[in-house]
């Protein structure tokens, strides 16, 4: 029993991440060119956990692992490897190898992997392709990047409006051409719009004579191929969808999206927006040289330096003001941080609010009332505490009047500053979440230096 227990705990314990011993072991094959010995080690991992390993490992070891068992590779592995390093594995690949991972994979797997990669290895994919597969998967390349047309899967399962379940299951046990994964079956009418769907589930537990249109889901709803991918996966999450079909102007279907490639879009979608949020850029990986990660962070660090020399421009307005009163300049940073840090707070709700769309014109107003007063209480409070702290520690009770009411601006404006940057950069077609922590800390250093100094200045001298 208690070895049974000891399993359970380790079992529990687990993290899903890739055993350091084990890649410790896989770069020692690697190293001693044991083929035969990395194959074994890499047998048993799942192709994410593969994918993962290509990624953490340094270029040389990368190449080298690649050397020794690129036969090895297959679609599931190719789809589930990080953009940054997917043309370096796709050279490194037999041509015979690379043609017959391609083949394993659906229309939008194969549309994913290629639709980032330069001319030459494009073609290379391409040309690995029947012909059915490759005018599916170029027309699929026609529609606008970040599009529906681009997330969804061609191979569609789908049966005439007034079949039968009985008819409906002949039919797909006598077929062998179906996807490895699919949810739905997609009921057409003759003109092959989609009218309903009908789960698998309900499929497999009605009578035979049962027809089709009696169990459709009742969350039925079609996509355009032209929707924006984002829009897609809010879809999928708002309404609990496990796949949508895809229709053309003509309102014909031409594909289908499921719940795995919606959620892949979430998961991007916040990955980019914490990215862009730090200003290091949206297409940032662990596997980026460094130059590459220095040219996309660069840019955001010069634009940082621009608005400190802003801030700067006011606390030399003040200039002599802080030689008479050295403790101005001690206190200084805590008004400027106290503010930054409410106003990234703020910031980071609101743009996670538009993000998701829960922050909308028809609450927006009550929002901002709301972050307005907290960050009135707030600056209330910390007045209170900053007050006390300065007029205790340099003597002075206008000093600490002077912080308080610096503090208290400082908190409201930051507060307001995060709710109302990000919503103005949506209004007028920006990211919100790519721009507005450099205007944010913009506003809370100006202002927290310029009410603290200006207070001061008017009050102690």
């Amino acid at each position: 029993m208690a070895e049974l227990r000891a399993e359970d705990q380790e079992r529990e314990e687990e993290d899903y991440s890739l055993d350091g011993d084990l890649v410790d072991r896989i770069l020692d094959a690697v190293d001693a060119a044991d083929t035969a010995r990395l194959t074994e080690l890499m047998a048993p991992l799942h192709a994410a956990d593969v994918a993962d390993l290509l990624e953490q490992i340094g270029g040389p070891d990368r190449r080298a692992l690649l050397a020794l068992w690129g036969r090895e590779i297959d679609g599931d592995i190719l789809s589930e490897v990080d953009e940054a390093i997917r043309e370096e594995v796709i050279d490194a690949m037999p041509r015979d190898v690379l043609a017959e991972a391609v083949r394993e994979l659906d229309s939008d797997d194969v549309v994913d992997l290629i639709e980032d990669l330069e001319e030459p290895q494009q073609e290379a994919i391409l040309d690995a392709l029947a012909d059915a597969d490759r005018a599916a998967v170029e027309q699929s390349l026609t529609y606008p990047e970040y599009s529906a047309g681009r997330l969804m899967q061609r191979e569609v399962v789908t049966a005439p409006e007034h079949w039968t379940v009985g008819q409906a299951i002949d039919y797909l046990r006598g077929a062998d051409w179906l996807p490895d994964q699919f949810y739905h079956v997609i009921l057409v009418d003759p003109a092959h719009h989609p009218v309903g769907n009908v789960t698998l589930g309900k499929l497999l537990s009605s009578k035979r004579a049962l027809a089709l249109h009696d169990i459709t889901e009742d969350s039925f709803r079609t996509i355009s191929v032209y929707q924006e991918e984002a829009d897609v996966a809010y879809a999928f999450n708002q309404y609990h969808l496990i796949s949508a079909p895809v229709t053309d102007d003509d309102d014909r279907l031409v594909g289908v999206i499921t719940i795995d490639d919606a959620m892949a879009v979430l998961d991007d979608e916040h990955e980019e927006d914490i990215l862009r949020l730090a200003g290091v850029g949206d297409e940032s990986s662990l596997s980026d040289t460094v130059m590459e990660t220095t040219r996309q962070r660069l840019p955001w660090l010069l634009v940082n330096l621009m608005t400190a020399i802003m801030a700067s421009g006011v606390i030399a307005l003040f200039e002599g003001s802080i030689e008479r009163l050295v403790a101005l300049a001690v206190l200084m940073p805590i008004v400027a941080s106290m503010g930054g840090n409410a106003g990234t707070q703020t910031l980071t709700v609101a743009v996670r609010a538009l993000a998701t769309k829960s922050l909308t014109e028809s609450n927006v107003w009550r929002v901002v009332r709301r972050e307005a007063m907290v960050g009135l209480v707030n600056g209330l409070a910390f007045a209170l505490v900053m007050g006390l702290v300065a007029w205790i520690w340099f003597g002075q009770a206008e000093l600490g009047l002077v912080i308080g009411a610096a503090m208290l601006v400082n908190l409201f404006v930051a507060a307001l500053a995060g709710i109302l940057v990000p919503l103005s950069l949506e209004k007028l077609g920006a990211d919100p979440a790519l721009a507005s922590g450099t205007f944010v800390t913009t506003v809370t250093d100006v202002v927290g230096f310029f009410a603290f100094l200006g207070l001061a200045a008017a009050v102690l001298l």
